[in-house]
């Protein structure tokens, strides 16, 4: 339908009518940015151009509130090949290889219609990976949900979920982690961040730039509709009332058109006449054309009536706009056009060539060759304003912080809160969840979903060791709520420890920063302070920030979302076929906790479960701590003394020990387990201190590991054996804490979820 029945001019707005009736204001410019725009083009913007810079200016888009403060994260490393900047961040692994990866947010089309919301969260995702020149490998998802009581919740959390494996399982790319937790702030805004994972050779990482003026500009892809207009916008404001009136600024994706994209796309590329390629998501044509151009410091000529359409009488405003899915813009060397299109019609993927590099710097967008936009591409991209507002630490912390856990009774039956803590929707087993997802496709998932991190084999001919990636993502919304600071430290510190529980090194993290109204003042010092914590955890743990995405305006009816940073990491081992799990494997085996206990229980999930209180100071966090014991883990796991390993996080010891259990093969196992204490029981049990795990150690290599953490600094107490079927925590001088059937307690981890979801 290219260039047939075009809507002309005449249905939209005058310049004059645009000023008189302030019409900026409905796309969600300010006035101030407004006379910026008129100021930077000594004119005012017709319609289409508004538009343009409507969603380019947007929060979403334009990181108009973040990216002073962002400047301010480590972004270089030995192993960075690509940092922030780009469709994906690029890290080496050896061998001529390299990783893209990056995270990305869907939160508020995931709000009004989760299903397609989750599904195009994947969808753009995996072509942001893609537009780096790498095959894309694996899915991981972390998602926040209210809690499950709710129906309306139950209805969110359901579609995200199917959303995530709908488009997953059939695009063929295995999800192989995640996570999910509860709290009621999440319940009208839920959190569906996505990262993707590809496999690239280092010779052949691709950038999205418009380079060589004469080159042709090319759309691949699906036809263009009017679905996602204005989805930047929509995701950088607050939801409302009105919100179910959003869902048409939600795509709608499809992934069996995605896999023919990918093939496509791959082929292309290998041809070497591709110059340069970039995702059409938030902003479609518009952003894509713009920020290739700016990067490239070119200019860029299109034309609408060139651009294949699935609808009759769009406008150029609608077709600038749109954000229909599974396209890709490329840019072609002249004379390869036939070569590209040759790709596109053995998948049989349109493509047309709708325009030309310039050497001018404008974008300049014609209808049958009319103008209906002219502005520079570097105004577009670069001169959105860079606010710094004000901020000033939360009213509600001085309360938190006032807390004495002491001042909490401890309980009568420890046992019985054990259970209560355990069947927490956010501790409780995620099977629903991950069983949805196809985790083995491509075959090369070694650690499923439901470890500390799911580890993918990089395969090679050479009869050498094939190495692995491990890869998680982790963040903890209660704690970042209560200290920023330090919930920012532990987002970072509890991927890496993750990651390093399963034998690998970290390399380096994405994130997804999702927080509320930038432009309240608590909101803004929230985020300041959780930047400032991942600043300080990723330069003491050496894993610079490739890239990543803030998602602001993540509240409704006046009540914003915790302050949640997730942070996606990536480590390298070398040998994939070590890859340790949490599962006690062997009667008999010595069970040792690495790392010490101490006494605080602010921000824990036994505090908010048993005491129905969030208060206090979440854990405090010794980075160098944090550090010796990665390098512990690493080097015992690469060496093949541990039986099994496992980070100590939400939940305390008591959760990681029944883990432990509920994780060997086959079937449950026991622990007997004693451990020196002196202090409150809960404390022992629930606390959620840092930089600890539990391990096991193989037999006769006790000694092995003792020298390794003493080497290291790293407290290691022998605490138990594995054996029976039963789960037996004692403390010196108090005594038996808890003793219950390993199969018991594991039916009632297992069944929480499905039990509500039922319900």
């Amino acid at each position: 339908m290219a260039g047939e029945d075009r809507a002309g001019p005449e249905r939209e707005p005058t310049c004059e009518q645009i000023v008189g009736r302030k019409l900026w204001r409905g796309m969600g410019l300010k006035d101030f940015e407004f006379e910026r725009i008129r100021g930077l083009l000594g004119r005012s913007p017709n319609w289409t151009e508004l538009g343009m810079f409507a969603v380019l200016w947007s929060e979403h888009c334009a990181y108009k509130h973040s990216r002073a403060v962002l400047r301010t994260l480590p972004t270089s490393g030995p192993g960075v090949l690509v940092g922030p900047g780009e469709n994906a961040g690029v890290v080496d692994i050896g061998d001529g290889l390299a990783v893209a990866f990056k995270m990305e947010s869907h939160n508020h089309p995931s709000a009004v219609e989760p299903y397609q919301g989750a599904a195009t969260g994947v969808g753009g995702i995996i072509r942001d990976i893609l537009a780096m020149g790498a095959r894309p490998i694996a899915l991981v998802d972390p998602l926040r949900f209210g809690e499950l009581s709710d129906m309306k919740v139950r209805r969110l959390f359901a579609g995200v979920v199917a959303g995530i494996a709908g488009y997953g399982n059939c695009v063929g790319i295995p999800t192989v982690g995640g996570e999910v937790a509860f709290e009621d702030c999440y319940a009208d805004n839920p959190l569906c961040n996505v990262m993707c994972v590809g496999l690239i050779e280092r010779g052949a990482i691709k950038r999205g730039v418009a380079a060589g003026v004469g080159n042709s500009v090319m759309l691949v892809g699906h036809l263009t509709g009017r679905d996602g207009i204005h989805g930047a916008t929509f995701a950088s404001e607050e939801l409302g009332e009105d919100s179910e009136s959003k869902r048409p600024n939600v795509q709608v994706g499809d992934p069996f058109y995605e896999k023919l994209l990918i093939e496509a796309c791959l082929e292309m590329m290998s041809t070497g006449r591709v110059v340069g390629i970039q995702d059409m998501g938030a902003a479609g044509i518009t952003s894509s054309c713009a920020e290739t151009a700016a990067r490239a410091g070119t200019g860029i000529e299109i034309d609408v009536a060139k651009v294949p359409l699935r609808e009759r009488r769009m406008s150029p405003y609608e077709i600038m706009l749109s954000e229909s899915q599974e396209r890709m813009l490329v840019i072609v060397e002249r004379g390869g056009e036939d070569g590209v299109a040759a790709v596109c019609r053995k998948w049989g993927l349109p493509c047309s060539a709708i325009g030309r590099v310039t050497g001018d710097g404008m974008f300049r967008v014609l209808d049958r060759g009319a103008v209906r936009a002219e502005v520079p591409a570097s105004v577009l991209v670069n001169e959105a304003p860079v606010l710094e507002p004000g901020w000033e630490e939360p009213a509600y912390l001085a309360g938190a912080r006032s807390f004495d856990h002491r001042s909490v009774p401890v309980p009568g039956d420890m046992e019985n809160a054990f259970r209560t803590v355990l069947a927490s929707p956010s501790i409780a087993s995620k099977a629903w969840v991950y069983r949805q997802y196809d985790h083995m496709v491509q075959t090369n998932t070694v650690v499923l979903p439901g470890a500390d991190a799911a580890v993918i084999r990089i395969r090679n001919e050479g009869g050498r060791p094939e190495k692995g990636l491990a890869l998680k993502a982790d963040g903890n919304g209660r704690y970042c709520y209560l200290d920023p600071v330090t919930g920012g430290r532990i987002a970072v510190a509890e991927a890496a420890r993750n990651v390093a529980c399963v034998g690998a090194r970290p390399l380096a993290i994405t994130d997804c920063l999702n927080f509320g109204n930038p432009e309240k003042p608590d909101v803004f010092w929230q985020f300041r302070g959780v930047i400032e914590g991942i600043r300080e955890a990723c330069e003491a743990l050496g894993t610079p920030v490739t890239g990543g995405n803030v998602s602001f305006y993540n509240e409704s009816r006046n009540r914003a979302i915790y302050p949640t940073p997730i942070v996606g990491m990536v480590g390298l081992m070398d040998d994939a076929s070590k890859a340790t799990t949490p599962g006690f494997k062997a009667e008999g085996d010595l069970i040792v906790l690495l790392g010490e206990t101490i006494d605080e229980l602010g921000g824990t999930e036994y505090l908010k479960r048993v005491h129905g209180m969030v208060a206090g100071k979440p854990p405090s966090i010794d980075l160098r701590r944090e550090k010796a014991l990665i390098e512990v883990l690493v080097e015992a796991c690469s060496s093949g003394i541990l039986g099994s390993a496992h980070d100590i996080s939400d939940g305390g010891l008591a959760v990681a020990l029944a883990e432990c259990c509920f994780f060997g093969l086959p079937g449950a196992r026991g622990a007997d387990v004693t451990i020196p204490w002196v202090g409150r029981a809960d404390s022992l049990l629930f606390s959620e201190t840092q930089s600890r795990a539990v391990v096991t150690v193989r037999p006769g290599m006790e000694r092995e590991l003792a020298d390794i953490c003493r080497s290291k600094g790293v407290p290691y107490t022998a605490i138990g054996r594995v054996g029976g079927r039963r789960l037996r925590i004692a403390a010196t001088g108090v005594g038996v804490l808890i003793d219950a059937y390993t199969a018991d307690v594991e039916r009632l981890w297992l069944e929480v979820i499905p039990c509500l979801m039922n319900g």
